[in-house]
């Protein structure tokens, strides 16, 4: 299997977790997903203040500026392999 395929073999997994991750582990995911798919963060952040789940994805996304998207590809599917244990 290619790098490819097993991105998004671990997409699917991501879902068919036996159970939920932390917070902290599903910003991890959302940041590498993100950055495997598009790239530098790209958007401005939220300007509502209270849009807390908001700014708290913008951050872990921008935490990621600069990995390249397989490095982030590679992470990703590691720390899905680790959760399915």
């Amino acid at each position: 299997m290619d790098l490819q395929q097993e991105f998004e073999q671990a997409e699917i997994d991501v879902n068919n977790l036996s159970s939920r991750p932390s917070n902290d582990i599903l910003l991890q995911l959302y940041s590498l997903h993100k950055q495997s798919k598009v790239g530098d963060v790209n958007i401005d952040p939220p300007s509502n203040p209270f849009d807390i789940i908001g700014k708290a994805k913008y951050q872990a996304w921008a935490q990621q500026k600069g990995k390249s998207k397989e490095d982030c590809m590679k992470e990703y599917i590691a720390l899905v392999q680790k959760l399915k244990g």
